[in-house]
């Protein structure tokens, strides 16, 4: 057998909010939820920053916290406070999208792209209108084109099929590698 392929996987605050209980019944819940599941059940861990988990802490659904204190018990939060901003970075990017509103979008959420990229370059969310925004400025800056962003609600996506069969960076997947 062979041994099983553990990926740092840096999850939206979205998802932890999303994730429903037990008896959710609303779409969007049950595919969060299921989704935390499987990364609790399979290897993966997943990167924490002291700005993830204060949006984790202001935003998580019971649910959430109850999964995020098992992953704590099991070790599979890997807490990262050593992620420094990446002004250089930042400014690429910045400089790659025109709408200031845009920006000011992809800035909110450039702390995912951070720790992923200091990790294994994987970034679960829901937020499908920054995804394409830094599509978008992926055409520009290569150092986007390495990562991965996976919506759990992206039900055609097989986003649990895809966490059993090891995480891997389809291109497909990779920011700037989807058809328009």
């Amino acid at each position: 057998m062979a041994a099983k392929v553990s990926k740092l996987l840096v999850i939206d605050a979205s998802v932890a909010r999303a994730a429903g209980g037990p008896d959710a019944t609303y779409p969007t819940s049950v595919h969060c939820r299921d989704f935390l599941q499987a990364v609790l059940d399979i290897c993966h861990r997943v990167v924490i920053t002291p700005d993830i988990r204060e949006e984790w802490n202001k935003h998580s659904s019971t649910f959430a916290r109850k999964w995020r204190k098992t992953m704590v018990a099991k070790k599979k939060i890997v807490y990262r406070a050593d992620i420094s901003a990446d002004e250089e970075l930042c400014q690429k990017i910045s400089g790659a999208i025109a709408s200031e509103t845009d920006r000011e979008a992809m800035l909110k959420d450039f702390r995912l792209i951070e720790a992923a990229i200091v990790t294994d370059n994987t970034v679960i969310s829901l937020d499908d209108k920054v995804r394409i925004i830094f599509d978008k400025a992926a055409e520009r800056v290569g150092e986007l084109r390495n990562v991965v962003w996976v919506n759990p609600d992206e039900t055609e996506a097989q986003p649990i099929d895809w966490l059993e069969n090891g995480a891997q960076p389809e291109k497909h997947l990779r920011l700037g590698g989807r058809s328009a």
